[in-house]
């Protein structure tokens, strides 16, 4: 395509656009809402699996070892444990360890522990993680079928329930953000459908002329994506603001164990990048849609 060419087609797509003031106004107000709507869903969801998989990085198997199995039989245990094809990681915890690490875990009241330093009732414990979190149930179970095994403890009952809620939090959330986008998309294209029908005889014309199919598109494609694109503008400035506040108040006062905030520098740039492009690609998309459908060209 000439740049001549492509110069026309965008004069014609901005002046369409004032031409059909209302109906574009009308058309950015409602891409405006529905980006902003998914803008706050995405920044929730992004943060919200930030905190699940450091949640999820924090699930691990501890497998205590028989008080009977000797350092070959804890070595024969090691090799086991670490053929089978999800574990990433395998870390050993002598019984010393393990009883400093309960005192610390009950802060002052530990201090009553101490009393087993010289008869330390613990088992050796052999520290286990997989690759995907989600697998950790199914290496528990192979690991516990193992000789020298004494118990094998992965928060039984409570892992499977967090690894359902997450999941169910994520399918959640990524439906109402791809129904908002396919809002937003319907309406554009209604928008253009009525573009489309307001400069009918001239389109009428453009074909009696020999104008391809490409060059009646373009103008439309074109104004599709300046909708899109005008349209996330506030959400991206809205979003960003309210966040960088909200992250300067709540990350200094966070005391939860696991739960942080992302950043917001690289974060939201990052959402920034995505609205925008989210909103040119259902504006392109609802012209095309429009334009195929109702055109028949």
């Amino acid at each position: 395509m000439r740049l001549s060419t492509l110069q026309r087609h965008m004069r014609e797509s901005v002046k369409s656009l004032g031409r059909n003031g209302w109906m574009t106004f009308a058309s950015i107000s409602a891409v405006t809402v529905t980006l902003l709507l998914v803008g706050v869903f995405l920044v929730v969801m992004f943060n919200m699996n930030h905190f699940a998989k450091k949640i999820e990085n924090d699930v691990e198997i501890r497998v205590h070892i028989d008080v009977t199995a000797n350092n070959q039989d804890k070595q024969a245990l090691r090799a086991k444990i670490e053929k089978i094809p999800q574990v990433k990681e395998i870390r050993y915890s002598s019984k010393d360890e393990e009883l400093k690490r309960l005192i610390k875990s009950f802060g002052e009241e530990g201090s009553s522990f101490r009393l087993f330093e010289q008869d330390n009732p613990l088992s050796d414990v052999y520290v286990v993680k997989t690759a995907n979190p989600v697998d950790t149930i199914k290496a528990a179970k192979k690991i516990e079928k193992f000789p020298f095994v004494h118990k094998v403890n992965y928060g039984q009952g409570q892992v499977e329930k967090l690894f359902s809620t997450l999941k169910i939090a994520r399918n959640i959330g990524l439906v109402l953000i791809i129904g908002l986008l396919f809002t937003a998309m319907f309406l554009i294209s209604n928008t253009i459908k009525i573009t489309i029908f307001a400069r009918r005889r001239e389109i009428e014309i453009m074909r009696l002329v020999g104008a391809t199919n490409g060059f009646i598109r373009w103008p439309f494609f074109l104004e599709g994506l300046w909708l899109g694109v005008i349209g996330a503008i506030f959400p991206i400035a809205a979003v960003s603001v309210v966040y960088y506040n909200i992250y300067k108040f709540f990350e200094p006062k966070i005391t939860i164990p696991f739960f942080e905030l992302l950043p917001f520098n690289p974060f939201m740039w990052q959402i920034s990048l995505l609205l925008l492009l989210i909103g040119a690609c259902i504006g392109v998309w609802g012209s095309m849609m429009s334009v195929r459908k109702f055109l028949k060209i």
